[in-house]
């Protein structure tokens, strides 16, 4: 991924002197990162003991995770733009320092109907960080380390799909509110350390909010880019949703299983470099094409064996290499208005996340095997709209 993904535009430092201290950036912004998205994935482990403690069903409890990317993507859209008007670091430190407050209202949450209002409180507060993190980066610091520093941050939003789902699982045994109260504290920390490590906000760009709101419809009509956003809502909607499938019919070994895709995911910056010679689109065709290959077979797979595992990973590296390929796209594809193009792309990849534990409900009661192929076939569409786009 390359800091292609700014989402807005704003004030470039006229010098290195005023460029932001690389290490306690990347440090910070990629640890709120891995905490922004582990509040997504890491309801995953808690489905059964919540259901349990409000005397419902998993398959209703996941409607918490849906309600979390609805709210995080819509955050994506609001705040991008808006942080050009009232400063990056201001938008940023607010946005996090008010999901703490929503997340210790989600521990406290009497019953789902509550938590259900909470959790897009605290997705939509949580979306002020993503898009404005990029665009800071992508402003304030030193060129020849903005793709390092986008690829950690990056890594944190991947890697919280099994940090979190282990962080959760573990603390679980002493209760799932403690999940949350954790995440809460964690935050409150968090918006302490981005207020210490960004620089004070640069004068306003005079840009209107408005503008990066009007573009969006053409953009969604734009034949260079219509098809690669039919294909990014298939991304996280197939990770999440193979991972809450699991989770719903109680496969064994979840710890395991879970543990298994992080060596993809830490592996796959590194390879960055490499994979960034071949164009765009074809390597997100590829890697979701691989994905999709991957989820087909688990449902041939007897859940809990070691093949389920390897699978696991193949389909992981199929999502981390596919994101950043169709966001390098939109990107660059969108010309003078790549913020407002890339404010869609991550709006419509959570939206994707968030329709994901919708997908396992439906089929999961069926066993893996018919969601795998679901899923399969999803990512393959994914994959054939990605080709076409390629010959745009």
């Amino acid at each position: 991924m390359t800091t292609a993904m700014r989402t807005t535009t704003g004030p470039t430092p006229a010098d290195a002197s005023e460029y932001a201290p690389f290490a306690r950036t990347l440090v910070v912004f990629s640890i709120t990162a891995l905490l922004a998205t582990g509040q997504l994935y890491g309801l995953i482990p808690l489905v059964n003991a919540i259901a349990d403690d409000w005397h419902t069903s998993p398959t209703t409890v996941t409607w918490l995770m849906t309600v979390y990317g609805l709210g995080y993507g819509a955050g994506f859209l609001l705040f991008g733009p808006l942080s050009d008007r009232y400063g990056r670091r201001r938008v940023i430190v607010t946005g996090v320092a008010a999901t703490a407050v929503a997340t210790v209202l989600v521990a406290a949450a009497p019953g789902l109907g509550a938590a259900v209002a909470l959790r897009i409180v605290q997705g939509m507060t949580m979306g002020a960080f993503p898009p404005v993190a990029m665009a800071y980066v992508g402003e304030r610091i030193e060129p020849r380390r903005r793709l390092v520093t986008v690829t950690a941050m990056t890594t944190g939003f991947l890697g919280a799909a099994v940090i979190g789902q282990l962080a959760a699982q573990w603390l679980a045994g002493f209760g799932w509110r403690v999940f949350f109260l954790a995440g809460a504290a964690a935050f409150a920390v968090a918006a302490v350390a981005l207020r210490w490590a960004m620089l004070p906000d640069a004068p306003a760009s005079g840009t209107s909010p408005l503008d990066a709101y009007r573009v969006m419809p053409s953009l969604l009509r734009s034949p260079d880019l219509r098809l690669l956003y039919a294909a990014v809502p298939t991304v996280l909607t197939a990770f999440v949703a193979i991972y809450t499938g699991l989770q719903l019919t109680g496969t064994t070994g979840l710890l395991g299983l879970r543990a298994s895709a992080l060596p993809v995911i830490l592996a796959i910056p590194f390879l960055t470099p490499t994979l960034a010679r071949i164009p765009g689109p074809r390597r997100a065709a590829v890697a979701l094409a691989g994905a999709a290959a991957g989820t087909g077979f688990i449902g041939l797979l007897t859940p809990g064996t070691v093949g389920l595992a390897l699978l696991l990973m193949v389909v992981t590296a199929g999502i981390a290499v596919a994101a950043p390929s169709l966001v390098d796209t939109i990107g660059s594809r969108g010309g003078e208005a790549r913020g407002p193009a890339i404010s869609l792309f991550t709006a419509l990849l959570f939206a994707g996340a968030s329709l994901g534990p919708q997908v396992a409900g439906l089929f999961a009661g069926h066993g893996i095997a018919p969601l795998a192929f679901v899923l399969a076939v999803m990512l393959a569409v994914g994959a054939a709209l990605t080709v076409a786009a390629s010959r745009s």
